[in-house]
């Protein structure tokens, strides 16, 4: 039988689990408990010490954040505690365990947002939290201002080019029919080295009005860049010079829609790990090394890096960079999930560094392993996936130096790491 609620003692929240909910000493859950707090016979909370007014007025209701309501401490430590624990459950026997890093609100330089209308209305935001609706963004502490700024305008910009899509004015003492015709888009924001780049997927920008009203908004905002991409590829509205991100002091072509670190904090914290950490290796092998990272942060007068990249766009936007910059970095154009570095190809580089995707690398893992390699500098997105690889190299006879807990996505429960192996 189902236990009476009358029967329900006060109990203190005692943790937040991984998906973000408090969770008392008998397992009973709550969602937007902070530690400290007590969860009632009827469900409801009463605020503890670490309990903090959610400064969002869309939290609840916005999936992007789950944890606006911990204070600064108890955010942090929910941060350390799933990189912990992923380590203590595969017995990996960390050495140190560093304080985490946290990002500070509004340092968010990249933002993926879904953009559609109907009866003439167009709202842009993220999804509701299990849902699909979309909550219509007013603010957003997370992100960077200059992106938060462009939000109002890019509406009105949207709904002249939903226009341009066929609608039909509404007929004088009637109902706008077919005023605006239903639509959607993908909004993808990106603060690069000249401002902000805009790409908007899904749309077409057809017609003399569409063509002019795109690049009047993207006079009149100062972007870095504007594409669409109807679902044939990125094609150029707006660019008045050319795209880039600076990298360990480097300026580097930013192709459109390419992967950046989502804050500058973050992207510093995990660079600051990987120099202290490969020291003076005279040569480093970075894969999955993306736009470079951390190759042009490594690289100088005493160590040559190898920068091993499957996306052709920004492997060939790391070498043209290195190249103008004259560094000993050289850049190969490599699928390694389908073709790993073998362990002869390894043994040659005193240090490997691996930023991998969120599945981890498993097949490239098992050839590290087998090398001869010293010191590896692990950085993942996923503590579970990296848990399982930092198994195989725990196996194969390394030892886990450090943990370096990073939370870029502030408010979120979506928690990334560093970490350093030696054998």
């Amino acid at each position: 039988m189902t236990e009476d609620i009358r029967d329900l003692e006060p109990e203190e929240i005692l943790r937040i689990a991984s998906k973000g909910d408090g969770v008392t000493a008998s397992g009973r859950f709550a969602w937007g408990a902070a530690p400290g707090d007590m969860l009632l016979a009827d469900d409801s909370l009463e605020w503890g010490p670490h309990h903090v007014a959610p400064p969002c007025k869309h939290f609840g209701r916005c999936g992007g954040c789950q944890l606006q309501q911990l204070d600064e401490e108890s955010l942090a430590a929910f941060v350390e505690g799933r990189v912990a624990n992923a380590s203590a459950a595969q017995e990996l026997g960390a050495e140190r365990l560093a304080p985490s890093r946290l990002s500070p609100p509004a340092s968010r330089r990249r933002a993926a947002l879904r953009a559609e209308s109907s009866g003439g209305r167009v709202v842009i935001g993220y999804r509701e939290a299990k849902s699909h609706r979309l909550v219509e963004l007013e603010e957003c502490p997370v992100l960077a201002p200059e992106l938060v700024a462009l939000l109002g305008p890019l509406r009105k910009l949207l709904i002249t080019m939903g226009k341009s899509m066929g609608g039909k004015p509404a007929r004088k003492g009637k109902p706008a029919r077919h005023a605006a015709p239903r639509m959607g888009a993908d909004i993808e924001m990106t603060l690069v080295d000249q401002g902000v780049d805009l790409g908007v997927k899904g749309l077409t920008g057809e017609g003399l009005a569409a063509a002019e009203a795109m690049l009047d908004f993207a006079r009149e905002h100062r972007l870095a860049r504007l594409t669409m991409d109807a679902g044939y590829g990125f094609e150029t509205v707006w660019e008045p010079e050319p795209v880039t991100v600076t990298l360990g002091g480097v300026p580097v072509p930013f192709p459109p829609g390419s992967f950046l670190q989502a804050t500058g904090d973050g992207e510093a914290a995990l660079v600051d790990a990987a120099r202290a950490w490969i020291g003076d290796a005279p040569t480093v092998l970075d894969l999955f090394s993306g736009l470079g990272t951390f190759a042009f942060a490594l690289a100088g007068p005493e160590t040559r890096v190898l920068a091993a990249e499957a996306a052709r766009d920004a492997h060939l936007a790391c070498k043209a960079a290195a190249d103008r910059a004259q560094l000993p970095i050289f850049c190969v154009h490599r699928d390694l999930f389908r073709n790993p570095l073998q362990p002869d190809e390894l043994d040659r580089f005193a240090a490997v560094l691996l930023d991998p995707p969120r599945a981890g690398a498993r097949e490239q893992v098992e050839a590290i392993a087998a090398s001869a390699v010293g010191r590896v500098v692990y950085v993942s997105c996923n503590p579970s996936s990296w848990s399982r690889d930092a198994a195989r190299l725990v196996e194969a006879g390394f030892r886990l130096v450090e943990l370096r807990p990073v939370g870029q996505f502030r408010w979120s429960t979506h928690v990334e790491l560093a970490s350093y192996f030696e054998r």
